[in-house]
C-alpha cells in the first residue's frame, strides 16, 4: 500500500454534521471514530460536551463547527461559539468564513472576523480550520476571477492566523442548469491551488466528495493533511481488505482516485 493505515486514518475528521442525525447516531459515530483510530470527530456545537465524554481517554480529537453552514453569523456570535465549544471540550474549530463579505471584497471584515475566532481558539489551546466554500467562489467576485478570489481568501486566512484552510462544508449547494442543487466539494484543482496559496505553516483540509479509499489517497497526494468524511467505515475497511490481499500475495484492486460530488 502507498500509505500506512495510520497515515490515512490519521487524516480523517469523521463528519457527524447532517441536520437529521440523532443523538444516538452521533454517539455511534464517536464510537466508530475510536474503533477506526481517526484524527477527530467534527460535531455540531450542542454535541461537543457529549462527544468529549465519549472520546475521553482516546486519541480522537473533538472538533466543532462555527458559523455553520453558511457563515452569515456576526463576528461576536462566531467568537462566542468558539469560546463555548472550547469550554465544552473542542480542540479543533471548523469555522465558515463570511462568504458574502469575501465576494464583496471586504477583506478587512473577513480578516478581522477570522482573527477573532483564531485568537479565541488559540487562547484556549484549540486550532482553527477556515472553510472558504469553494463551490460558491467558482465565478469569482470583488473584481477577481474564481482562481484569484480563492487564492486571495486563502492568503487572508493565513494572515488572520488560521491553522488550516478547508474547501467546503458539504452543504454549499449550487443551482445547476437543470434547476437542481448540488455541491461538488473538494476538487484536485482547488486542493492544488490552496496548497500553493499558503505557506507550509498552514495546512489544507479537503471536505465534500471524498467517499472512497482512492479519493482519500488522492487528497493526500494533493498535499492535504486532513479530510472530512462520513464514509469513514467503508474507506478504512477497504484499506484493510487491500492490505490483507497484499499480505497474502494477491493483487489488491484499486481504482483511479477522483473527487467531487458532496458528502
Amino acid at each position: 500500500m502507498k500509505y500506512t493505515y495510520e497515515e490515512l486514518a490519521g487524516m480523517i475528521d469523521h463528519s457527524l454534521l447532517h441536520p437529521t442525525m440523532t443523538d444516538r447516531e452521533m454517539e455511534e459515530g464517536c464510537r466508530l471514530a475510536v474503533h477506526y483510530g481517526v484524527a477527530s470527530v467534527c460535531v455540531k456545537p450542542y454535541f461537543v460536551r457529549r462527544a468529549a465524554e465519549l472520546l475521553q481517554g482516546s486519541a480522537v480529537k473533538v472538533g466543532a463547527v462555527v458559523g455553520f453552514p453558511h457563515g452569515g453569523s456576526i463576528t461576536e456570535t462566531k467568537r462566542y461559539e468558539t469560546e463555548s465549544a472550547c469550554r465544552d471540550g473542542a480542540v479543533e474549530i471548523d469555522m465558515v468564513c463570511n462568504i458574502g463579505k469575501a465576494l464583496s471584497g471586504d477583506w478587512g471584515y473577513v480578516e478581522t472576523e477570522i482573527k477573532a475566532v483564531c485568537d479565541e481558539a488559540h487562547r484556549r489551546g484549540a486550532r482553527v480550520k477556515v472553510i472558504i466554500e469553494t463551490d460558491y467562489l467558482v465565478a469569482g467576485g470583488a473584481g477577481l476571477s474564481g482562481y484569484d478570489l480563492k487564492r486571495r481568501l486563502c492568503q487572508v486566512c493565513e494572515a488572520a492566523g488560521a491553522d488550516w484552510v478547508k474547501t467546503s462544508t458539504g452543504y454549499g449547494f449550487v443551482k445547476g442548469a437543470d434547476g437542481k442543487f448540488a455541491s461538488k466539494g473538494a476538487t484536485e484543482s482547488d486542493l492544488r491551488l490552496m496548497r500553493e496559496s499558503v505557506s507550509e505553516r498552514v495546512q489544507v483540509k479537503a471536505a465534500g466528495g471524498v467517499r472512497d479509499l482512492d479519493g482519500l489517497i488522492l487528497v493526500r497526494d494533493m498535499g492535504a493533511s486532513r479530510c472530512g468524511a462520513s464514509a469513514t467505515k467503508s474507506i478504512l475497511d477497504e484499506y484493510r481488505r487491500r492490505a490483507a490481499m497484499e499480505a497474502a500475495g494477491e493483487v489488491a484492486g484499486g481504482g483511479q482516485g477522483s473527487l467531487g460530488g458532496g458528502y
